[in-house]
């Protein structure tokens, strides 16, 4: 069977980051151990269109992933592969699973896929694969017959029938054994085209540049965070499994640098303390590797920080979000400022070059509780302070508040694309002005004190990445209106 996997034009055309889709690279890797051929189109970085590929490929099942800013663009790209050819269209990603419902009930979508994909996704290509096996003129319109129920054993789909009647199936269990994944297939993407982890600081040629999953799942429930891929249910994979992948990356494909985008993977430091080990014995403790995403402040012991440096970590990065206890407490971090700071301190003592992430409009914030935040973030001094504004996503404890007691300034779905700094919700003493402001602000306070000026200065990867560096930071400092034909741009198919 001719499988095509989809991520929709989603950036805007600037210069930013542009790594592989993981959640695509494995069930492009899913889909070629069942024995298809599979076309990855990733419209970010593609010379043609979606259709052109499309009709060159000639694909019997499609599949499209969807975060909240691309999910208008996924329906617009499943729009026009449907004109060319009624092809079973499925959608996956946060935003259809947090929505499932949206997705399915649109013409030009057959399936929606909630949560975890690989298991169902192996489902639908099986049932796919035998109808196209009985009938070779199978189309997508089959699939909606009530009475075929082809789709009644899959669980975790939603789909609408023929007869409008919307099916939402059971939730399927998250993947048990996490070491019985193929590895993602990188060899189908053009890695040529992509960037680096993070090309603000580092210069790594981005076909050189992996990302690589060790657990999955949160156990935390922060009131920002959207949790609809990921379960609750924490798993990891055996140190020896993410051994074996990492010695891939390396030996096979030449990795110059591994970002490990687990969204806690310190859960169990045991755990990494072996696979440090691991690496070291082996000698693969030379290739740099960060924690694209962050690690928990309270279980980064000095000893766990030390020996991850000495297996080859080179920076991590931390959720602080705010300076504010009270504001950190309602937002269920279920963390201190204390423990935050001495996180940041074990990783400065061992030579770790740390990231803070910072959220500037939480709800309940004050001119005088981002203040803290701007502080908090000065005292900590990271290596790259990131502040961004809240934005309330679907899924989120956030988002409820927001629609119960305040108002959304976003009109629909594409304006979640941070075209220019704004604010993305008003609620109470809260307004636009006064988060934007205190945004713009913190930047400014941060990365214009004159040791972080000297430290840029000195800094190689600055001066081979200067004319990037100044373009960012002058957008951020003085973000433009947005410009219809960038918007035009991103809307291309």
């Amino acid at each position: 069977m001719r499988v095509m996997l989809v991520n929709p034009r989603f950036r805007l055309p600037i210069d930013t980051r542009t790594t592989p889709h993981l959640g695509l690279a494995y069930l492009a890797a899913i889909s070629e151990r069942r024995g298809d051929q599979v076309l990855l189109f990733d419209a970010d970085v593609e010379e043609e269109g979606v259709v052109d590929a499309m009709r060159r490929f000639g694909p019997d099942l499609v599949g499209i992933t969807a975060n909240t800013p691309q999910v208008k663009q996924a329906w617009r790209t499943a729009q026009a592969i449907k004109s060319v050819k009624d092809v079973p269209i499925v959608l996956g990603g946060p935003h259809p699973s947090v929505l499932p419902i949206e997705s399915a009930d649109r013409p030009e979508v057959d399936v929606v896929v909630r949560g975890e994909g690989e298991e169902v996704w192996l489902d639908i290509c099986d049932v796919v694969d035998r109808a196209l096996v009985a009938d070779p003129g199978f189309t997508a319109q089959q699939l909606h017959d009530p009475h075929a129920g082809l789709f009644d054993h899959i669980l975790g789909i939603t789909f609408k029938s023929e007869d409008g009647e919307i099916h939402h199936h059971a939730d399927h269990p998250p993947v048990a054994h996490l070491d019985g994944l193929p590895w993602p297939a990188y060899h189908v993407f053009k890695m040529d085209r992509y960037t680096n982890l993070q090309p603000a600081t580092d210069t790594v040629e981005g076909a050189s540049s992996f990302s690589m999953l060790t657990s999955r799942g949160c156990p935390y429930r922060c009131t920002y965070c959207s949790q609809s891929i990921m379960p609750q249910k924490w798993r990891a994979r055996s140190p020896e499994n993410v051994l074996a992948e990492w010695r891939h990356l390396v030996e096979d494909l030449g990795a110059q640098e591994i970002g490990i985008l687990d969204d806690t993977a310190n859960i169990n430091v045991k755990r990494l303390m072996d696979l440090s080990d691991l690496l070291i014995a082996n000698n693969l403790n030379h290739v740099p590797w960060i924690f694209v995403n962050g690690i928990r402040a309270n279980l980064a012991s000095r000893d766990l920080l030390a020996r991850m440096k000495e297996a080859g970590l080179k920076r991590t990065a931390f959720g602080v979000e705010t300076g504010d206890p009270d504001i950190l407490e309602s937002i269920n971090k279920r963390v201190d400022l204390d423990t935050i700071r001495q996180a940041f301190n074990n990783a400065r003592e061992v030579g770790l070059e740390t990231i803070g992430f910072f959220i500037i409009g939480l709800p309940g914030e004050t001119e005088e509780t981002m203040e803290r935040t701007i502080r908090f973030a000065c005292e900590l001094d990271p290596l790259i302070a990131n502040f961004s504004m809240m934005t309330p996503y679907p899924g989120t404890v956030v988002y409820e508040m927001v629609k119960q007691n305040g108002h959304f300034l976003m009109e629909d779905w594409d304006d979640y694309v941070f075209f220019e700094g704004k604010a993305r919700y008003e609620m109470g003493d809260l307004t636009a002005e006064l988060v934007e402001r205190k945004w713009r602000e913190a930047y400014r306070r941060f990365y214009l004190r004159p040791h972080r000026i000297m430290r840029t200065l000195a800094s190689k990867d600055f001066w081979i990445n200067w004319r990037r560096t100044f373009r960012m930071a002058f957008r951020t400092l003085f973000p433009r209106e947005e410009k219809t034909d960038l918007k035009k741009a991103v809307e291309t198919v």
